[in-house]
C-alpha cells in the first residue's frame, strides 16, 4: 500500500476545460512558483469532445489556503473547473442502505482498515435491520421509513443529515428506493449508486433469479453517479465475473454480492482520491 499522504504538504489538483495550447505550462509554472514538488500527475485530451482533463497529486510548503489563491487566476485564464484539496483529508460519506448489507459492511471494513481515505459520520436506512453492523463499528445509524406516503418526508429528512453530518459524498450502498428527481438534482455529481448492471434484461424482483433461468454466463455489476434518469448516470467503474451452469440462484447471487461490493469500493475510493471527473454524460477516470 502506498504511504499516506503528508497532512498540509500534499495536495490534490484537479481541472477539466476547453483544451488549448498552454494548460500543462500554466499548471506546472504555478507548482514551480509555489515550491511545488508533482508526485504524480495524469492527463486527458478528448480529441472529439475539445475537453482538457488533468489531476496533480503534489507536494508544497504553502498552505492549502494560499495555494487555491495563488491559482484563481490560472483558472480564470482558462475558464477551469477545479479543485484543490489537502490530499490527506477523508472524504465524510454518508451511506444509505436498505436490508442487503454485503456493500455497506465491505465499506465499513474498508474504512477501519484504511484501505478507502473516507469518514462515515452515519448510515441511513428505510430498514433497521442493519442497524447491529453498524452499531458494531460504532457508526449512528438513522432509520428513515419510506411509504409512498412519506416519500417527500423521508427525502427531507435525508437531505437534512447530509447537512447535519456534512456529508461530501452519498453512497446508495444496495439503497432499493427510486430517489426522486428533485433529490438526484440536489446531489449531482456527489452521489454513488451500485447496481448490477451486467443483467440489464432482468428487471424487477430477484434479477439473479431469472438470470438462471436464461443460463447466463456472466454476471456484474456497475457503479455510477445518481442521476433523475433512473441508473443511467455517469459510469466510474465496471465489472463482471463469469458463471456456467453448475451455479443455483443462490449461487448467482453470492457472486453478484462480492462483485457489487469490489465494484463499488473502486468507486468509491476513486471519487475520494477526485480520480474521477466528469465529461458530459461520461467520466474521466485517472486510476
Amino acid at each position: 500500500m502506498s504511504p499516506r499522504p503528508d497532512p498540509g504538504r500534499e495536495f490534490v489538483l484537479t481541472v477539466s476545460c476547453s483544451d488549448k495550447p498552454g494548460i500543462v505550462y500554466a499548471v506546472t509554472s504555478f507548482l514551480v512558483q509555489h515550491g511545488g514538488n508533482m508526485l504524480q500527475s495524469k492527463q486527458f485530451n478528448d480529441r472529439r469532445g475539445g475537453g482538457f482533463f488533468m489531476r496533480v497529486h503534489f507536494a508544497a510548503q504553502h498552505g492549502l489556503e494560499e495555494l487555491r489563491a495563488g491559482f484563481t487566476y490560472v483558472a480564470e485564464s482558462f475558464q477551469m473547473n477545479w479543485r484543490l484539496n489537502d490530499a490527506s483529508t477523508p472524504t465524510r460519506t454518508l451511506i444509505m442502505v436498505s436490508k442487503f448489507g454485503h456493500c455497506l459492511n465491505d465499506l465499513l471494513f474498508r474504512r477501519q482498515g484504511g484501505a478507502l481515505n473516507i469518514e462515515i459520520p452515519a448510515i441511513v436506512s428505510n430498514h433497521p435491520d442493519l442497524e447491529p453492523l453498524a452499531s458494531s463499528y460504532g457508526v449512528p445509524y438513522h432509520h428513515v421509513p419510506v411509504t409512498p406516503d412519506t416519500k417527500a418526508q423521508a427525502e427531507a429528512r435525508v437531505l437534512e443529515l447530509v447537512a447535519e453530518y456534512d456529508a461530501d459524498l452519498v453512497v446508495l450502498a444496495r439503497y432499493m428506493q427510486v430517489l426522486s428527481d428533485d433529490l438526484c438534482k440536489r446531489l449531482e455529481g456527489r452521489a454513488i449508486n451500485i447496481h448490477h448492471s451486467f443483467l440489464p434484461g432482468f428487471k424487477g424482483a430477484k434479477p439473479y433469479h431469472q438470470a438462471h433461468e436464461r443460463g447466463v454466463k456472466l454476471i456484474g455489476a456497475t457503479a455510477h453517479y445518481v442521476t433523475a434518469d433512473l441508473d443511467e448516470g455517469p459510469i466510474i467503474e465496471q465489472d463482471v465475473v463469469r458463471v456456467d451452469h453448475e451455479l443455483d440462484p443462490d449461487d448467482l447471487i453470492t457472486a453478484g454480492r462480492d462483485v457489487e461490493a469490489q465494484v463499488l469500493a473502486r468507486a468509491v475510493k476513486w471519487h475520494s482520491e477526485q480520480r474521477v471527473l466528469l465529461n458530459g454524460d461520461r467520466t474521466v477516470v485517472f486510476r
